[in-house]
């Protein structure tokens, strides 16, 4: 999933100091907060545990563990360096969200965003299928699909600005699918990085994928997941999410 010659994903490599500077962890609440109250809601059984995968540099796990147990899955380790800094308390696996075998279950999973690096169909599926694997019975999963193919904005450009300690970084994202008739799309990252004055300009380039929310919703069932489904717009994710149980029976 990594670029060749690590030209790709930088902000999970050289560039992952950067991260804990774009954006607070309070503007993870909200989301996190939500994606608590509705695994409260649909659980079958009780929620001591909660896995998020994918868990990046642990904005979410700082929310999710006044809740939870809360363990934290990435293949990023630098990611998981700056997870660890932000949720000392919590355990953390370096893995694949699509091959992992951690001997053992957990109440809850929150698939994080980081599925958008999943570039295919069949590898959607391994993910379901893997997370289904690691959830007790009667557990909920909750994910959702920030860029299906029907809300991805052609040509998107956003910029973020972050100002500590004598650095200010402009994050400038902008978003291209070269090829709407593929399942994938191009996210590439500028970052201006001035410390004292000084100008200093890295980007990277990030391989995605997209999908029709009919896919998500066929394979997340094909995994073997009850589905309740939220359209955009319905809660805080800004996208179609997913509320995944998997049956007692």
């Amino acid at each position: 999933m990594n670029g060749k010659n690590g030209k790709y994903h930088r902000l999970y490599s050289d560039l992952a100091w950067l991260w804990p500077l774009w954006g607070s962890v309070e503007e993870y609440r909200e989301e996190s907060e939500e994606a608590v109250e509705l695994i409260q809601k649909h659980a079958k059984i009780e929620v001591k545990t909660l896995l998020d995968i994918t868990c990046g540099g642990g904005k979410n796990l700082f929310h999710f563990k006044k809740h939870f147990d809360a363990y934290g899955l990435d293949i990023s380790n630098a990611m998981l360096d700056n997870a660890r800094k932000l949720n000392p308390e919590c355990n953390f696996y370096l893995e694949d969200m699509r091959y992992y075998d951690l001997k053992r279950q957990f109440d809850s999973i929150y698939l994080n965003d980081g599925i958008a690096y999943i570039t295919s169909a069949d590898d959607l599926l391994r993910t379901f299928q893997c997370a289904f694997n690691h959830l007790r019975a009667g557990g909920v999963m909750i994910c959702y699909a920030e860029f299906c193919k029907e809300d991805l904005i052609q040509n998107k450009t956003d910029n973020t600005v972050s100002k500590t300690d004598g650095i200010e970084i402009t994050f400038i994202e902008n978003i291209y699918d070269p090829d709407p008739e593929d399942d994938t799309f191009e996210s590439v990252m500028i970052y201006l990085i001035r410390e004292k004055g000084k100008l200093r300009i890295e980007h990277d380039f990030h391989l995605c994928g997209t999908f029709k929310v009919d896919v998500w919703r066929d394979l997340l069932c094909k995994a073997g997941f009850e589905v309740t489904e939220y359209p955009k717009g319905a809660n805080t994710f800004n996208a179609p999410s997913f509320v995944c149980v998997k049956s007692k029976y």
